[in-house]
């Protein structure tokens, strides 16, 4: 077939590009796009090669799975190449994968999202690792590997091979990413685009006492040469025997049969990936049945009986439209960068936090900067860092405000904080809206139908100036307002009576005071029992307490001191807000003071908010992450990671049941 010039030069462009991409994203592990638009570039490259075969080049970067090795570590050849997997991006290209394997079972597992590596072991020892590369030949990286905790440097048990290789990622897990980052920072180093490249760029260091420092991880999942051992007829049974040897592997594999098993297993594993302690961005499918995958083969770069199922990136590039600064309701002033819309894990965005005034100067993000975002779960997506080469030289530095944006108030910075704040308190609108929604959410005083457009609506007309406004407010003037009628009038009357009974741990957390979550507003009602009592305490009695240190202790005290405060409490006292005197009088129940808890999965008999009131009621911490600390995980229907996490770390595990019987 002739080809014509447009399409060899356009082929020729896209090798080009692919190829510098992976030279920055494998050699210097400083990624210039994001792994969503490298995917696009290599399936148009692909999807060329597959119309013209004649454009397949020797060089092509179809025809490799990496980069080539550095000159700075010592070559190894891999006796069995350790290919890469073909992508598939949506349900019907997995379909389009096993169209001819109807009713197979698969052996589904997740895709880390870090640095493949081929360990080596004779006779039960590690003698070498190696990094993938080009696929063919990898770097020595033996004695950095050695470094990381949980790869065995002997096999255990007495059946292992004379030689085993085994595959599989080195990772770095998110928690220790962020804190590598600050270290990083700290001493003026380069700072890691993400976990995979932290992963990278610690594993292949020159020296393996930097590697031992940084807190890498390692799962294996498929092995290369084996000798001496007759492996079993599945791959799902050969993970086994890998655990059995010492081997660490991910227990969320799962068989499946099937198309429909597989979209299925990709479904459960999407909504827990924000609860994984590690970075994945896909998962992988395997046929199970051994001498099926040898029957299958391999096609060109990658196995026709396996094949990578990858999620939505959740990184994106785009470019800085505008820098705004929002206010907050406690006066923190927030830039914000103004995006050209962007789609990133399936959602457009179009606005990216910049964090606080330290973050944005040392990330030096400016108004036409092309930039990287992240977007993980439901937090809200942040810039994570300006490719410079792209900066237009017109570009001017951002200088923070002097005034507020919103009353023109003073902007304020304390020594030893980051954030920058409004000096106008209730008196700036912004901060009158965001304390407003703050004190109706439904972990606050708990008003329903009293939404972020109705606040905003409420503030702006000027019907409320004031948290006790709010009960003041009259069915005429709210069927006034857009998109309310009698009837959603009549709704918000009601539901703001309703809200005046509530608890004082409740209302200490809706009243806003700084750094007072709902832990510690609980912890606040049951030590002193009334709201009086709180607001006459001073900052010695309150560092006394259990888990409140100078700062809150400090920012408690400063609150209670503000005459207008004051007088927000006593107006809405005096219009009806009351809270059980039993609660206020109730003896301290510190029974679980040492006991940090974890809920996970659904519970049955309560929701996970009130048992959590109740343990936090004995004294006890609940928090959301497994942890050394955690002393006990109650688990429910469902439960995931963080099951699975708490039995690794050995820690106490009891269901809904044992939790009433043995503390309610």
């Amino acid at each position: 077939m002739k080809i014509s010039k447009k399409i060899q030069t356009q082929a020729a462009k896209l090798r080009h590009t692919i190829n510098e991409h992976n030279y920055f994203y494998y050699v210097v592990d400083d990624p210039r796009v994001s792994d969503g638009e490298y995917d696009l570039l290599f399936r148009e490259l692909q999807d060329l090669e597959a119309k013209y075969p004649d454009l397949v080049t020797a060089d092509s970067p179809s025809q490799r799975v990496g980069a080539i090795p550095l000159d700075a570590f010592a070559e190894v050849v891999h006796s069995v190449p350790m290919l890469s997997l073909n992508n598939a991006f949506n349900s019907q290209e997995v379909e389009d994968f096993a169209k001819d394997l109807a009713n197979v079972e698969f052996f589904a597992e997740l895709k880390f999202d870090g640095l493949a590596v081929s360990l080596r072991y004779e006779d039960g020892l590690l003698v070498s690792a190696a990094t993938r590369g080009d696929g063919y030949t990898g770097e020595d990286v033996t004695a950095n590997a050695k470094t990381i905790k949980v790869i065995p440097l002997r096999l255990r048990g007495g059946n292992y091979p004379a030689v085993l290789e085994v595959r599989g990622e080195v990772f770095m897990p998110k928690a220790y990413f962020d804190q590598l980052n600050q270290k990083q920072a700290a001493r003026g180093e380069k700072i890691f685009a993400n976990p995979r490249n932290a992963a990278a760029g610690s594993l292949r260091q020159l020296k393996s006492r930097v590697t031992a420092e940084r807190p890498l991880s390692f799962f294996s999942y498929a092995v290369g040469v084996v000798e001496g051992v007759e492996l079993p007829k599945r791959h799902s049974d050969v993970f086994e025997l890998l655990q059995l040897w010492g081997l660490p592997v991910s227990l969320d594999s799962q068989l499946v049969t099937g198309v429909a098993g597989c979209l299925k297993y990709y479904e459960a594993i999407l909504k827990r990936r924000e609860d994984l302690a590690f970075d994945i961005d896909g998962v992988v499918y395997k046929v199970n049945d051994l001498a099926l995958q040898k029957q299958l083969g391999f096609v060109s770069r990658a196995p026709r009986w396996a094949i990578a199922h990858k999620f939505p990136a959740q990184e994106a590039i785009t470019e800085v439209n505008d820098i705004d600064i929002q206010v907050g309701r406690t006066g923190a002033l927030t830039p914000v960068a103004r995006l050209n819309p962007v789609q990133v894990a399936g959602v457009v965005v179009t606005n990216a936090t910049l964090h606080n005034q330290d973050e944005m100067r040392r990330k030096d993000v400016r108004v036409g900067d092309t930039v990287v975002i992240s977007r993980a779960g439901d937090v809200i997506p942040a810039v994570m860092r300006v490719i410079f080469e792209k900066r237009p030289q017109e570009s001017q530095e951002f200088v923070f405000p002097k005034q507020c944006p919103v009353c023109g108030a003073d902007v304020v910075r304390v020594a030893g904080e980051a954030v920058a704040r409004c000096s106008g308190g209730l008196f700036c609108a912004a901060q009158a809206k965001q304390a407003l929604k703050h004190f109706a959410s439904r972990r606050a005083m708990d008003i329903d139908g009293l939404g972020d457009k109705l606040v905003e609506q409420l503030i702006d007309k000027g019907l409320v100036k004031k948290l006790v406004d709010l009960y003041n407010l009259t069915n005429e003037q709210l069927a006034s307002l857009e998109r309310m009628g009698k009837k959603s009038a009549q709704n918000i009357i009601a539901a703001l009576e309703k809200s005046k009974s509530t608890t004082l741990a409740r209302f200490i957390y809706a009243i806003g005071i700084r750094e007072v979550g709902e832990s510690t507003a609980n912890t606040l009602a049951k030590h002193f029992g009334s709201i009086e009592a709180l607001i006459a305490t001073n900052k010695q009695e309150l560092q006394n307490i259990q888990d409140i240190g100078p700062i809150v202790a400090e920012h408690i005290v400063t609150f209670f001191q503000q005459t207008e405060n004051i007088n927000n409490i006593e107006e809405l006292q005096a219009i009806g807000i009351n809270w059980s005197p039993q609660e206020a009088n109730a003896s301290t129940d510190n029974s679980l003071s040492e006991e940090v808890f974890v809920l996970t999965g659904s519970l049955s008999q309560m929701t996970r908010e009130e048992a959590k009131a109740k343990l936090e009621n004995l004294g006890a911490k609940v928090t959301n992450s497994v942890s050394k600390k955690t002393t006990c995980l109650v688990a429910g229907e469902k439960a995931g990671s963080k099951l699975t996490k708490a039995e690794a770390l050995g820690i106490k595990i009891i269901n809904e049941s044992d939790l009433i019987k043995l503390y309610f």
